[in-house]
């Protein structure tokens, strides 16, 4: 073992990991994130479930590992002699988990909300480059670990037992917390190095200070409630259903606006209907109610009134979404938006555009496309 480790080492790999050091934490970070990102495709896939589940063990392991290498019982071992590898395996481990969640994240159409767990994580994980102890930050350790525990089983709960709301996301919390104090209480017990290095006290609070932290975030909707994510959000002139394709009428959006399908101004006859379409992911045998909720911004009042609750079902499965639509006669000029929502009122997206009447019907910059 050990001739094998030094022929390693003065392998060309081996020299460019050893001269890279510094950097070698961001790569396994960025590696395990490219990995996840190119062969993950659906949470509710047992190929996937078997992968996450796997990173999630494997990453609980190297850091009970990490943490006790210095004991006594592991002397002579090989674990002992492959410890200093031990960071990169947790940065891989970090970046591959951070991908499972971020790939549906990133389907959403309102990213200012999808957006925050993965822009914390990143912070979090790059902070290690400008902390003196790096990965070897204890605190800094399990907050990442937790952060990412609780997203690992806020989507595989409600994929596996095909439910999701408010208390599942309750539950999800809880066993995250459960499992993760576990794992600090039982590597405080087996490290005398860890106990010499942290405050129990101290690290708990940290950890639960962000549980209630995510909690707050998930009341006042600024988390989408996953594992549903809205693929596609658009509004439309027309919405036509054919051999089980919605053929849909649209503004496109002008080139430079990349991230965005359709065109915010609507232009419109006086009379004439406009469409909001939407398609929204959901694992298989999940069933939820969704709402489309329509807005008009009162500019007298200065203030969002809702004008209509609309709704629909969703039955998860299909790897395009599930498509429905909704839509308004009568509309008033200005600014309209509709937010795409579960029964419990938490927002999985928001589809917002301006109203503008023309006399004439508009055709320029239209598309048709099928869903």
């Amino acid at each position: 073992m050990r001739r094998g480790l030094d022929k390693y080492r003065n392998s060309a790999f081996g020299r460019f990991v050893s001269r890279n050091q510094k950097y070698a934490p961001i790569i396994f970070f960025m590696g395990g994130f490219i990995f996840d990102t190119l062969t993950l495709g659906r949470i509710d896939r047992v190929y996937d479930t078997v992968v996450l589940c796997s990173h999630m063990t494997l990453l609980s392991i190297t850091l009970y590992l990490y943490n006790t290498v210095e004991n006594d019982r592991w002397e002579g071992a090989f674990i002992r002699r492959y410890s200093e590898y031990f960071p990169l395996a947790i940065q891989f481990f970090f970046g591959a988990l951070s991908s499972a969640f971020v790939i549906y994240f990133f389907r959403s159409v309102s990213m200012s909300k999808t957006m925050f767990f993965f822009i914390l994580l990143v912070l979090l994980l790059f902070a290690n480059e400008f902390l003196k102890k790096k990965i070897s930050n204890k605190y800094l350790q399990f907050s990442v670990y937790f952060f990412i525990s609780f997203t690992f089983f806020a989507f595989m709960i409600p994929t596996l037992i095909k439910e999701m709301n408010t208390f599942i996301f309750i539950i999800s919390g809880l066993v995250s917390l459960g499992s993760t104090l576990a794992l600090v209480r039982f590597i405080y017990r087996s490290s005398p190095g860890t106990r010499a290095e942290i405050s129990l006290k101290k690290l708990i609070s940290l950890i639960l200070s962000i549980y209630i932290t995510i909690n707050v975030f998930y009341t006042f909707n600024l988390i989408p409630p996953v594992p549903l994510a809205l693929d596609t959000g658009l509004v439309a002139h027309d919405v036509r259903k054919l051999n089980n394709e919605y053929i849909v009428t649209y503004e496109r959006s002008p080139w430079y606006v990349f991230w965005r399908k359709y065109d915010t101004n609507f232009h419109r006859q006086a009379g004439q209907r406009a469409y909001v379409f939407t398609s929204v992911f959901a694992p298989t045998d999940l069933k939820k109610s969704i709402f489309h909720r329509w807005k008009w911004y009162n500019p007298e009042s200065g203030k969002w009134e809702v004008t209509d609750d609309i709704s629909f079902k969703v039955t998860g499965g299909r790897d395009l979404g599930f498509r429905g639509y909704t839509h308004k006669n009568n509309l008033r000029e200005g600014q309209w938006k509709v937010e795409v929502i579960t029964e419990e009122e938490l927002i999985l997206g928001v589809v917002d555009f301006e109203i503008k009447t023309t006399s004439e019907p508009y055709e320029e910059g239209m598309i048709k496309k099928s869903f």
